[in-house]
């Protein structure tokens, strides 16, 4: 089957079976790594894309359900060579570590902050509740989406 979607801003065509998974077409066909495979049942978040700004696992979602919709990974999320915002506050608030489940809570974060621009704990927590981290636990993470949060509004980008 030949799908047709944006990834990452980009029109892509590839000639997949139907059924296959999205994440493995991120990875092993476009080489788009930063998408990780956790437990590859939908339980843990570290494949999570946005799929037309909604956040999605793409362990779960077969490819030809991806025919004329937009795809955004974690490399999409920013469009320069430094860091987001959004992945700086996890850098400087240690909410990184084995670095499994960052991009999946990077995305994750990435939506709730479109949505919710001065998101507070509950919502945070809530937003990031398909996304299992263990080995920093979850304060670091919080407080890296809040650091964004507040950086973005007194800035001029406003992009997570």
């Amino acid at each position: 089957m030949l799908v047709s979607f944006k990834v990452n801003r980009v029109q892509r065509e590839v000639e997949v079976a139907p059924l296959a998974r999205l994440l493995d077409v991120l990875r092993d066909r476009l080489g788009l790594t930063g998408t990780k495979e956790g437990c590859g049942e939908g339980e843990c978040g570290s494949c999570t894309v946005l799929l037309d700004g909604e956040p999605v696992n793409a362990c779960l979602v077969p490819i030809g359900q991806c025919q004329g919709h937009d795809v955004v990974t974690v490399e999409g999320l920013t469009a320069s060579d430094r860091p987001s915002p959004l992945a700086q506050a996890f850098v400087e608030r240690g909410a990184v570590q084995c670095g499994i489940c960052t991009p999946g809570m990077i995305v994750s974060a990435h939506a709730l902050l479109r949505r919710i621009p001065a998101p507070n704990e509950d919502q945070i927590r809530d937003a990031l509740a398909g996304n299992i981290c263990r080995c920093t636990g979850y304060k670091g993470i919080v407080d890296a989406v809040q650091q964004a949060a507040a950086a973005l509004r007194t800035s001029s980008e406003g992009s997570p």
